[in-house]
């Protein structure tokens, strides 16, 4: 099978997918109790018919098939939804537009740093097994893995900030600074593109803590993935025949190892993508950055239905975008699996 094929193949296997998220999310949104209008618990101040005109008003009473068939429809035109409580009449897309970016933005360089720095730590713990290194590497890694990212935050909001003054607590940015064109609508890399480098000095300062604290949880978890994955390898009868033919240690990792350990952990980098953003929407909430995860925590809390399902559809579609890529990436690198 040809690799357009494959990947067309793939794309389309997606569409069921994103479907079957859109009518979960919507259905369970639903049966929250309470509804935008009305909090569980709330009492009601007036009269009790101005919430059922509400609900009406948004065709909120209506059988719950028939308003899923409208939204589906209204979504496949564009029309997303506004906003219920949380930003009331603003459309839900750009609700999306300015909050999922900043979200985006701590994910991505998480995951760059995370990738590079785990697997460089994962082949310096294979190659020198049961070595003070090896064990210390995966004495750190093991507790990476059992650490909240939030706790790790606050902990370094405590200690880095509060008592030692070295970073901002919260914030992406200072306040009092204006934000820069928007061009990728990342905004440490529009201020570079701009030339507003005070901008980005500023922001990189803010985004050290929580690109540190989702880092540090990433690169522990695919330290043990790239070290079990080396040391598999590293077994392998071609490793020890190059070492016999006389091979530089340097070239017997870097050239021959670690290019076919790379196979199963960059699969292993793409489904971890999920969490990266599951991870980014705990951070951000710890350190007030104002994105995704703040938007969903108050769209439940307010039962902000259109905005929920909005939330889940484009971190779900981000997802699988990137397992789709590394799926194609993995046909490029090993073409045996297209079949």
């Amino acid at each position: 099978m040809s690799l357009l094929k494959y990947t067309v193949r793939r794309l389309l296997m997606t569409i069921p997918i994103l479907f079957g998220v859109i009518f979960i999310t919507f259905i369970l949104s639903h049966m929250m109790p309470g509804n935008p209008f009305l909090k569980p618990g709330q009492f009601i101040k007036g009269n009790p018919e101005y919430v059922r005109a509400l609900l009406e008003k948004h065709g909120l009473n209506d059988p719950i098939i028939v308003q899923f068939l409208k939204y589906l429809k209204n979504m496949l035109q564009g029309d997303w939804g506004e906003s219920l409580i949380v930003s009331k009449g603003i459309p839900v897309w750009d609700l999306i537009k300015v909050k999922v970016p900043v979200t985006l933005e701590v994910g991505i360089y998480a995951l760059i740093i995370s990738s590079i720095l785990g697997i460089r730590t994962g082949v310096y713990s294979a190659v020198h097994r049961n070595k003070p290194g090896d064990t210390i590497i995966r004495t750190v890694a093991l507790l990476g893995v059992a650490m909240p990212v939030f706790w790790l935050g606050i902990l370094m909001q405590y200690f880095l900030s509060i008592k030692l003054g070295l970073f901002p607590t919260i914030r992406i940015s200072t306040i009092g600074y204006d934000d820069p064109i928007r061009i990728t609508s990342f905004r440490l890399i529009d201020s570079l593109l701009t030339g507003r480098f005070d901008l980005a000095i500023d922001t990189a300062w803010h985004l050290v803590l929580p690109v540190f604290a989702l880092s540090f949880l990433q690169v522990a978890g695919l330290t043990r993935y790239s070290r079990s994955s080396m040391l598999e390898i590293l077994e392998l009868d071609y490793v020890r025949s190059a070492r016999a033919k006389g091979c530089k240690e340097r070239d017997v990792i870097n050239k021959h190892a670690l290019k076919n350990a790379l196979i199963p952990i960059v699969t292993i980098i793409g489904l971890r993508f999920g969490g990266v953003i599951g991870g980014a929407i705990l951070t951000e909430t710890t350190f007030n950055l104002k994105g995704m995860g703040m938007l969903f925590v108050d769209a439940v809390n307010w039962r902000d239905y259109f905005v929920i399902n909005g939330l889940v559809f484009i971190t779900t579609f981000v997802f699988i975008v990137m397992v789709v890529f590394v799926d194609i990436l993995y046909a490029v690198i090993d073409p045996r699996i297209r079949y």
